[in-house]
């Protein structure tokens, strides 16, 4: 009761500090208040109450009430539990953007794998690799450009290897990496004055925790629990699809070496 009678500060039990800072409404403790013209301000950090009290003006609202941060949300749950699908929809009601996490990673190493990567999507590629290699003894001319482009190696960065890792074996990302993805969703445009739904992310425990150590809190975190017969029904067709068109490409090969072998006899 006698907490109610307080008279709050202008972020509420909101550290100001980090609004200013951050742009990111983190709720303050009660052992780090502060008391600044008869209002009671709360802190999240005994560093930001000693910022605060260096110079309070540069927090406080004057003219006009502080700018409250866009929507800030965290979509959890395990593949095929419907993640991306209802992300959209959020993200299309809500007028925010819609970050899907894997498939940004994706994007970031794409220019120099020139396909995605991973084990779903090594799958596709199996019989491709092969192709190159078993053509050249039939036809020299049809893989000169091929064998070309496999002699050229690739170099990756420190950072788009530890990404094609996490991508292919599910190593998990390291701090320094994080660093260069994760806060600029929070603190620049578009989606700094724009808000997001970040789908699948934070996926581990030190994830969680590298979030609130750099101070980014969403503003809530939903985790969609599901069935597993639901997450068979919704996987199991595209999968089936997938390995039809595998096997019909398997067979266009075949029936293409088939025809070279026929033309080198000729």
């Amino acid at each position: 009761i006698k907490q109610k009678k307080r008279l709050m500060g202008d972020t509420n039990h909101f550290c100001p500090v980090s609004l200013k800072e951050n742009f990111v409404l983190y709720p303050g403790l009660q052992e780090h208040a502060a008391k600044y013209r008869e209002k009671i301000y709360y802190f999240s950090t005994s560093e930001n109450r000693d910022k605060f009290l260096e110079n309070p003006e540069e927090y406080v609202a004057h003219n006009e009430p502080l700018q409250a941060p866009p929507l800030r949300v965290c979509l959890l749950g395990i593949h095929g539990a419907g993640k991306s699908t209802c992300a959209r929809q959020i993200a299309d009601k809500l007028g925010i953007f819609h970050i899907q996490f894997e498939e940004y990673l994706q994007e970031l190493i794409l220019p120099k794998t020139k396909r995605k990567v991973g084990p779903s999507f090594d799958e596709d590629h199996e019989n491709y690799l092969k192709i190159p290699e078993e053509l050249e003894y039939f036809s020299q001319a049809i893989t000169k450009t091929e064998t070309e482009k496999t002699k050229q190696k690739v170099e990756f960065t420190d950072e788009e290897e530890a990404i094609k890792a996490n991508l292919m074996d599910n190593t998990e990302l390291p701090p320094e990496v994080l660093d260069k993805i994760v806060p600029d969703w929070w603190q620049k445009e578009p989606f700094r004055s724009t808000g997001f739904i970040l789908d699948g992310f934070p996926r581990t425990s030190d994830e969680a925790r590298y979030l609130s150590e750099q101070g980014l809190c969403p503003d809530i975190a939903v985790y969609i629990q599901v069935e597993e017969g639901d997450v068979f029904n919704r996987l199991f067709p595209p999968r089936l699809q997938k390995w039809k068109d595998r096997r019909h490409r398997k067979k266009e090969y075949k029936k293409k070496l088939k025809e070279l072998k026929a033309k080198k006899r000729v």
